[in-house]
């Protein structure tokens, strides 16, 4: 059964210390926060309703509403004025957050078991944080942020248990991007965010498909190869891979790239230039490059903006980056392109 989730503006960290009453923005009714399990207690008795919540200070700046039923539950937070925003979520629970829009001129984002990040346009971007693991977020916004939080149940997740091994674990990820589990999500929130949130039916079945999407994409094959004289093996060039291009404007320590693949830094070091011809770091520079030339070819930014954007000091130390690997200017390449 689908039913309201009184979701409060969760203080932290005093809400999670001291189970400080909050406030629906939507009807104006109290609760209050468990802080051992990071869960909403209210006067809910069904059995079998979750009601958690990542935890957000100051609460004065956010609005939060959102929706529970067997197994899960979804919330829409949005942040309504500029400053210092800090989150912070562990409980049993499995926890998908979207992050519809986004950006921040300082801050970073660590979820237990990957390397911190410093990303600063989230748009668009997922986390995966699997339940007892710690989620933790803080930041000095630059563009407003809009958040979808979908929580899970392992052990009433809505999905047929057949189509889940005994043995299945959910891996923490970290601003990365999922086309069919955006989708599906997205739907959902877009219903929370709507005057027809209350359609239970429809937001019921949509919980259903997000959590097989959810289960498809955690049980998502990847074949433990040995690599090809003494490179990586293909799993591993893929996560590398997907690692690279989700966090393309940051720089990624070599560590964080062997802790991924479960090798040293200096093996991985090696394993990596045998596959793609050159070191990681400057592989990491040409995918920038690529970024950019076709954010150059769109015109819709500054050469400056694209520099920012895609994680560049200033101008001059991304024009010097792009002139070494293409032989022009950002300028000149720009009018260059018909």
């Amino acid at each position: 059964m689908l039913t309201t989730l009184r979701a409060p503006n969760a203080a932290f960290p005093a809400a999670v210390d001291r189970g400080m009453p909050g406030r629906d923005t939507r009807d104006g009714r109290e609760s209050g926060m468990d802080g051992d399990q990071g869960r909403w207690s209210s006067d809910q008795s069904e059995r079998g309703v979750i009601q958690p919540a990542v935890a957000i200070s100051p609460s004065e700046t956010i609005n939060r509403h959102g929706v529970s039923w067997r197994g899960m539950a979804a919330e829409a937070v949005g942040v309504t004025q500029h400053g210092r925003i800090e989150s912070r979520f562990r409980a049993p629970l499995h926890l998908l957050a979207l992050f519809e829009s986004g950006a921040r001129s300082t801050g970073d984002t660590f979820v237990e078991g990957l390397p911190r990040s410093t990303l600063r346009n989230y748009k668009r971007k997922l986390i995966l944080v699997p339940a007892g693991h710690e989620y933790a977020d803080w930041q000095e916004t630059s563009s407003l942020p809009r958040v979808a939080y979908f929580y899970f149940d392992p052990a009433a997740l809505p999905v047929d248990p057949d189509l889940v091994p005994a043995d299945a674990s959910f891996a923490p990820r970290l601003f990365f991007e999922d086309a069919a589990l955006w989708d599906t999500a997205f739907k959902l929130k877009t219903l929370l965010d709507s005057p027809r949130r209350c359609d239970r039916g429809y937001g019921e079945a949509l919980g259903m498909v997000l959590a097989h999407e959810l289960v498809r994409f955690v049980l998502r094959p990847r074949r433990l190869e040995r690599p090809l004289r003494g490179g990586l093996a293909a799993w591993q060039q893929r996560v590398v891979l997907d690692h690279i291009e989700e966090h393309l404007p940051e720089q990624i320590p070599l560590a964080a790239f062997a802790q991924l693949v479960r090798l040293s830094s200096y093996h991985f070091s090696r394993a990596f230039k045998q596959s793609f011809g050159m070191p990681p770091h400057r592989f990491h520079t040409h995918r920038r490059i690529e970024r950019a030339k076709g954010l150059l070819a769109k015109r819709a930014m500054s050469v400056t903006e694209i520099g920012m954007a895609l994680g560049f000091s200033g101008t001059s130390a991304f024009t010097m980056s792009f002139r070494k690997v293409t032989g022009m200017t950002p300028t000149d390449y720009r009018r260059s392109v018909v």
